[in-house]
């Protein structure tokens, strides 16, 4: 027996030995997947796969589908580069989808195995978003066209051909938002169109709107078509300075066209809206708080007939990030963070307590539920693998992965569970950290630290998955990475998201003190003489604060960070943040600007820095970090500057991303492991 115990563990421990450490090239090989669809006869699964051509420097994405029963996924779409959004016909028999397989992004259809495709439209002003009415009839799309010229295609052609071949390329405004994340306004708009499933004339559904979003932030629809394919509603911020609000609201307005009608009133964002399969009601997600993008989002719901409304989860001190229908309509799935996890969850359409459908050390999303509602598919994600899609009952039961997708290289490369701890900062508030330790790890050695801060800075760590900043790629070089959640974080109630109001570098920096403290005190394989710190967007604004605040990291890094608070609010496009965040405009709060501003403590920096932005963010400017590194430099401090000219806020190009992982993780091994 001893024997064979001996020969049992000798074998683990060399399959273990065989594997590679998941570095960045790894990450490279992982498909990703998303957008699952059940077809309405509960066949098929559809879902999108987007892969990494390395030497192309690309990331196609093709269509695939695998049995709701469980069986061998299989690629549908093989033509052109961009196949995605796969959206089922009523009679399952035919899938709508956007592909750029004829040279622009067009509305396609196909059968379930990928033949007979179709085109759809062929306009000068491309489409996106597509979705098919409940009666099987029309197809409704987004598209980027000029406002007079609506669904006239030959309009909008002539209004391209004249401004790409103008004598001058110059931008001119009168209003503001004149860009956002990447791209300068132009003189189009995104519009609602329609479009008869047979083929026919197209419709613009909003004439005379600025602008109706494409899709959340979330990146979930902000439009929906109600059952009998008759009404459209969709979210639209009418207000009169964009820039400055967040007060999106809901309208409706007939498929054919007409009058339309504002159905939503809060001071906030009202969004996502989605009709219950009865056509009864329509529910949506809605903040309360005007120009706070920050504020919680509640799930609401109204009755069609009679107007009544209902906030459903008001006694719930978390975010309902997405949500969907019971084929009943007797209720709604919905998920939300909390410490670091996200379950789906069932509240009754007509409120009461929630159960919950399906939890774990995980972030589950993008649930769909079968016709009968007894299944439920969904994307499962934790900390150490990548979103599959997964099948279970929507009563509760052990989930079935319908996907193996990754498991070639998951199963060949050392990934490391999270792990988990709590500390007490000085005000007395608990604070919630991830560890992630190295491969191979033994706990009589000592290793180099990497806290990683996120962005938001109301965002999270937790059981998730990224491709930025990723944590395993940090760990296979021999980090132990250490991902607190401080005030500002989301999953820990309102109020400690509200904490970090006008106070960035207080309350916030207390907590990433508190969690420094305990790693070197109470993590005795941590190096406390070899921590180093880095992050994005906030991340980076923190990275730039812990320059001027303290020096108990060896190196830092600053990605697209915030430096100086007032030239960034000049050079920000979504100037409602700022506004919320810190009570006003510097010239109305200037003590408040100068106070939490990096750039206020220039003659404190001393630790080596790694700056890193990409030219085309317009969300936090790039000439913030060309202020930190001449700060930095003018100062004698050790620093690097690398500007990526086709990146905005995320690097996001392969071979860009490859570029900025190396770069990093060199950075800090030449100041902790020489």
């Amino acid at each position: 027996m001893r024997r064979l115990l001996f020969v049992g563990v000798a074998c683990a421990m060399m399959a273990s030995a065989q594997k590679q450490p998941f570095d960045v090239n790894a990450l490279m090989e992982l498909k990703r997947i998303g957008d699952p669809q059940i077809s309405p006869d509960g066949q098929w699964v559809a879902f999108s796969v987007q892969t990494v051509d390395l030497a192309g420097n690309k990331k196609p994405q093709q269509i695939w589908t695998v049995p709701l029963a469980g069986g061998v996924p299989r690629q549908i779409t093989h033509d052109g580069e961009h196949n995605q959004r796969p959206r089922w016909s009523p009679d399952s028999k035919r899938l709508a989808y956007i592909s750029d397989r004829s040279g622009s992004s067009q509305i396609w259809l196909m059968d379930p195995d990928g033949g007979n495709a179709k085109q759809v439209t062929s306009l000068s002003t491309e489409a996106d978003g597509v979705l098919f009415a409940s009666d099987g009839k029309n197809l409704l799309f987004t598209s980027p066209v000029y406002p007079d010229c609506g669904a006239d295609d030959a309009c909008n052609k002539k209004n391209l051909d004249a401004d790409e071949h103008s004598p001058s390329h110059a931008r001119i405004y009168t209003e503001l938002l004149y860009r956002h994340w990447t791209e300068w306004q132009s003189k189009r708009r995104s519009h609602l169109l329609v479009v008869p499933v047979a083929g026919g004339v197209l419709k613009d559904l909003t004439p005379g709107v600025r602008e109706v979003p494409p899709f959340s932030l979330e990146g979930i629809d902000d439009y929906d078509i109600s059952p009998d394919g008759a009404e459209i509603c969709y979210a639209m911020n009418a207000d009169p300075v964009p820039a400055t609000s967040t007060n999106s609201d809901l309208y409706v307005v007939p498929i054919g066209g007409g009058q339309t009608r504002q159905i939503s009133f809060t001071a906030g964002a009202d969004a996502t809206p989605r009709y219950s399969p009865d056509g009864k009601y329509l529910a949506w997600r809605a903040q309360f708080r005007a120009g706070n993008e920050s504020d919680r989002w509640r799930l609401m719901v109204i009755e069609r007939a009679t107007g009544k409304q209902t906030n459903l989860t008001e006694p719930l001190d978390r975010w309902v990030t997405n949500f969907t229908w019971a084929p009943d309509s007797t209720g709604l799935f919905y998920t939300s963070v909390d410490r670091g996890r996200q379950a789906i969850q069932l509240i009754p359409v007509t409120g009461g307590a929630s159960r919950v459908a399906a939890s774990g050390d995980s972030v589950l999303d993008e649930m769909q539920l079968s016709r009968d509602g007894r299944i439920m598919v969904y994307t499962q994600q934790t900390g150490a693998s990548p979103p599959e899609i997964y099948r279970a009952s929507s009563q509760g039961g052990v989930p079935v992965a319908l996907t193996h997708l990754n498991d070639p290289v998951l199963n060949s490369h050392v990934l490391t569970a999270l792990e988990e701890f709590w500390v007490d900062s000085d005000d007395g508030a608990r604070v919630h950290s991830f560890v992630v330790k190295p491969p191979g790890f033994r706990p009589d050695q000592r290793y180099p630290v990497i806290l990683l801060i996120h962005g938001g800075p109301e965002g999270f760590w937790g059981h998730s998955w990224t491709y930025r900043w990723n944590a395993q790629v940090f760990a296979a070089a021999g980090y132990v990475v250490v991902m607190p959640n401080p005030r500002g974080s989301t999953g820990y109630g309102q109020k400690f998201i509200d904490d970090i109001n006008g106070d960035w570098g207080g309350l916030p920096f207390n907590d990433l003190m508190a969690v420094t403290d305990h790693i070197v005190a109470d993590m005795p394989y941590a190096d406390g003489s070899r921590m180093t710190a880095a992050g994005g967007s906030y991340g980076g604004y923190m990275a730039d604060w812990l320059e001027g605040h303290t020096q108990r990291f060896k190196a830092l890094i600053s990605h697209s960070g915030v430096y100086d608070l007032a030239s960034e609010f000049g050079g920000t496009e979504e100037l409602w943040f700022p506004l919320s965040e810190f009570g006003g405009a510097p010239w109305d709060k200037p003590e408040v600007y100068t106070k939490w501003s990096p750039s206020s403590s220039v003659k404190d920096f001393h630790t080596p820095m790694l700056v890193i932005h990409g030219e085309k963010d317009f969300r936090v400017p790039y000439t913030q970090s060309l202020q930190l590194f001449t700060a930095l430099q003018l100062q004698k401090v050790q620093s690097k500057l690398v500007i990526f000219p086709d990146e905005g806020h995320w690097i996001l190009k392969p071979q860009n991303s490859l570029l900025w992982y190396k770069t990093s993780i060199d950075w800090l091994d030449s100041w902790v492991k020489k």
